[in-house]
């Protein structure tokens, strides 16, 4: 070495000698605490020591004050890291929370001990540099939950002590389960204080099934400033699109899905006089849309690939319509058939089925089958049951009629009623587990779910429904939901429960006045699509949810 290095050298260590013994000197020990030649202990105190000689490695608050700890609160004492070994106790105090980096400034700290206090809160980043930590202990505080990865930053964690605290063994805690399983460290004994059914249970015992955690939600995704009556999906051509009656601009009108903005745009507009109805039908490769109007007759419109629209198909016999409310579109032993519901005394719900016109040659829908009288039907619902078409007309003024599909006249037949059940303005099926249910809406009274059994539907479950006009069953991704619809309140979602066998109440979205709710996938992803009779129609995108984040 150089005489000149051993002189730079020399005058180092003096400068740090003199640094040390001006520091020690300098030092005061704080008010309320003990302090020895390595070692600070605090009784009693608000405050923590804002700095400390290099030479305290142990540094110890019994019975303070302190209500948290922020980040940065040993940021001062920075000298602590020419040390390789520390100790710290933090013991018996009031401290309720913990925030992230609150001990950022000590990266070689080795011993962290937080017992005794009321700490309900720490943040997911509250270790975060701790990676020298040996031995860490959160005993008897009054922590129900840990966040996610708490213990990601500790790489040389032996030792952990988590007992005497109130652990729930839910979801939010399910991460834990699983480290603990797989972490190299040793670990005291962690039991659940709850749900009543884990209480007692030792968390790193309990089994982890996949997906338990998850859930789902509906979070709004396009707003549609068109007041509709009803929303019909239909795919064309590997497109997605939506039919909109919307009588308050005397149009049914026609949005396509966009996959590259992914929203939906308008496609076309078929210009009517307050259009209440608007369903899709695709036969033979073409594309029908049956339009439907309190005035001006009823119509079918035929998407023309050449001028990219549809146009005028066929003029409707709505000889016994006058007033029509709803459109059911189904197919009877490969024919196709759609029913009009007509609402008023003076009209017929009217069959009609696709076939030539015998005075014409034409092919067409023409009216087939008048359906029963003065019963001022609201909606129609086709289902297949044991091998069995039948048709189910609703009404506000008579108890549901079930009509069968006559085999030898090709005709629909009475079959029977649905009673205990009154001014329904919907009826919808769905199955779950092949099993057929009905949904049943009533504006006065109670809504209801029906279930096919012994050749008939009984009553399975209630659901008051003040003013609701629609009671949508939807099935997304195996998970079954009902959305109960009203104009006076925010709309009800409910979720199967595959245990019980009934829907329990699940999430509220807000929909003004809603009409229609209908399930629409596309791009790997599922929505629902909600007309407004008088609000802006809404898109809402279904979810997956892990609740253990």
């Amino acid at each position: 070495m150089t005489p000149t290095r051993q002189w730079l050298l020399a005058g180092f260590v003096l400068v740090c000698i003199y640094e040390a013994a001006e520091s020690k000197r300098n030092f005061r020990c704080p008010s309320g605490c003990s302090c020895s030649k390595e070692t600070i202990i605090c009784v009693g105190t608000s405050q923590i020591p804002r700095t400390i000689p290099k030479e305290i490695t142990s540094l110890s608050l019994v019975n303070g004050s302190i209500a948290e700890i922020t980040e940065g609160m040993f940021s001062l004492m920075s000298s602590l890291q020419l040390f390789f070994f520390f100790y710290r106790l933090i013991n018996a105090n009031s401290l309720t929370t913990i925030k992230d980096d609150a001990f950022s400034g000590l990266p070689h700290l080795e011993y962290l001990f937080i017992e005794g206090n009321k700490i309900e809160t720490i943040t997911k980043n509250s270790f975060r540099g701790l990676r020298d930590l040996t031995h860490l202990s959160l005993a008897n505080n009054k922590m129900r939950f840990l966040p996610r990865d708490l213990f990601f930053d500790l790489d040389s964690l032996l030792e952990l002590d988590l007992r005497g605290n109130a652990f729930q063994c839910s979801c939010e805690n399910k991460w834990l389960m699983t480290w603990l399983k797989n972490t190299n460290a040793t670990v005291s004994d962690v039991f659940c204080a709850g749900p009543s059914d884990m209480k007692g249970k030792r968390l790193s015992d309990l089994p982890i099934p996949p997906g338990e955690c998850m859930s789902t939600d509906f979070v709004r995704h396009q707003s549609i400033p068109i007041q509709s009556m009803s929303a019909d999906i239909f795919s064309f051509k590997e497109d997605i699109y939506v039919a909109m009656a919307a009588p308050n601009s005397n149009s049914c009108v026609v949005m396509e899905w966009d996959h590259v903005e992914m929203n939906f745009r308008k496609f076309d507009n078929i210009t009517g006089k307050s259009v209440v109805g608007c369903k899709s039908v695709l036969i033979d490769n073409h594309v029908l849309i049956i339009v439907t109007q309190l005035f001006g007759g009823s119509h079918i419109y035929k998407f023309d690939n050449q001028q990219n629209k549809f146009t005028k198909f066929q003029t409707i016999e709505v000889f016994n319509i006058s007033k029509p409310n709803d459109i059911e579109v189904f197919q009877v032993d490969g024919d196709w058939y759609f029913v009009i519901v007509d609402s008023s005394k003076a009209g017929r719900s009217t069959l009609y089925k696709w076939s030539d016109r015998p005075d014409h040659n034409e092919t067409g829908f023409y009216s087939y089958q008048f359906l029963h009288e003065w019963f001022r039907d609201t909606d129609a619902e086709f289902v297949e049951l044991d091998r069995k078409s039948y048709l189910i007309l609703a009404s506000r003024s008579q108890s549901p009629v079930i009509y069968l599909w006559n085999k030898s006249n090709l005709k629909f037949i009475f079959h029977s009623e649905i009673p205990n059940v009154d001014d329904v303005v919907a009826v919808k099926s769905f199955q779950v587990e092949d099993v057929l249910y009905l949904a049943i809406t009533c504006y006065i009274g109670d809504s209801k779910v029906l279930k096919w059994t012994n050749k008939q539907f009984t009553e399975v479950q209630v659901l008051p429904s003040r003013g609701a006009m629609i009671l949508q069953p939807f099935t997304i991704t195996g998970r079954h939901y009902l959305a109960l619809g009203s104009d006076y309140s925010f709309t009800q979602i409910y979720l199967w429960n595959v245990e019980i066998k009934t829907f329990h109440k699940f999430k509220d979205i807000y929909v003004q006045s809603p009409r229609s709710f209908t399930a629409v996938t596309t791009d790997r992803r599922n929505f629902i699509f909600s007309s407004s009779f008088k609000g802006k129609s809404m898109v809402f995108e279904h979810i997956i949810v892990d609740l253990s984040l």
